[in-house]
This record gives structure tokens, C-alpha cells and sequence, in this order.
């Protein structure tokens, strides 16, 4: 059931983000502008198709899919990965694939707040969330 989850997300908090991105590949320039950005996620859904867009003033994504079915996604930082997102107790759980890599974004709810964890091996970043509306 995703519909906790939809509605418009600001980020408040960050950590380790720097870290990861370097975990994935992420050059020097595009990671300094990927640490001042502020995005807004906003979480929709219709029908069985969600629609997750992030949007900051540095770059702005956006994915549509159906739960447990693989799709084509072409990241903020230009990786064209093969991406899948379900449902896990109660947490989106959003896998990327690309070049024999793999890395996971769990979005879950707590206390009122997005909790995005991001993980590529033993990096893992934490970036929460407050509800816009």
C-alpha cells in the first residue's frame, strides 16, 4: 500500500550523501552541486502507475512505474540503469542495476518523516524527508 507515502517530500536532513555518490561514481563537480541541492520529492500515483519526481534547482528526475516490474531509468547523474521498486513491509524498496553494479534506496515512514536510505555496499547515506502537503 503506497498510499502513505504520497504527497509532496522536502528534504530537511542529509548524511553521508557525498559518500555515496562517490560509491557509485559520481565525479567531483557533479557531486558539489549534488550536496548543495535541496530537492523536493513528490510521490503520486494513478491507476497502478507511481510516479516518483525529484526536483531541485541543480537537476530534476522522473520515474513512472508499477510495483515488481523492471524498467529503464536514466539517473540525475546519467547512469542508465535497469530499476525495480516493491513494496517490502511497508517500505518502497527501489534497486538500480547498471555495469554489474547494484545499489538500493529504502523509503520508509517514520514519525511523520521520508526516511530515504541509500546504500551501494557499505556506504550508506540517510536523507529525511519532511511532508510539504
Amino acid at each position: 500500500m503506497v498510499e502513505p507515502f504520497l504527497g509532496t517530500w522536502k528534504l530537511a536532513k542529509t548524511e553521508h550523501f557525498d559518500d555515496y555518490m562517490k560509491a557509485i561514481g559520481v565525479g567531483l563537480p557533479l557531486r558539489k552541486l549534488g550536496n548543495t541541492a535541496k530537492p523536493t520529492t513528490i510521490i503520486s500515483k494513478n491507476g497502478d502507475i507511481i510516479t516518483i519526481s525529484t526536483e531541485s534547482k541543480v537537476k530534476s528526475t522522473k520515474i513512472q512505474f508499477k510495483l515488481g516490474e523492471e524498467f529503464d531509468e536514466t539517473t540525475a547523474d546519467v547512469r542508465k540503469t535497469k530499476t525495480t521498486v516493491t513494496l517490502d513491509n511497508g517500505k518502497l524498496v527501489q534497486t538500480q542495476r547498471w555495469n554489474g553494479k547494484e545499489t538500493t534506496f529504502v523509503r520508509e515512514l517514520r514519525d511523520g518523516k521520508l526516511i530515504l536510505t541509500c546504500t551501494m555496499g557499505n556506504v550508506v547515506s540517510t536523507r529525511t524527508y519532511e511532508k510539504v502537503k
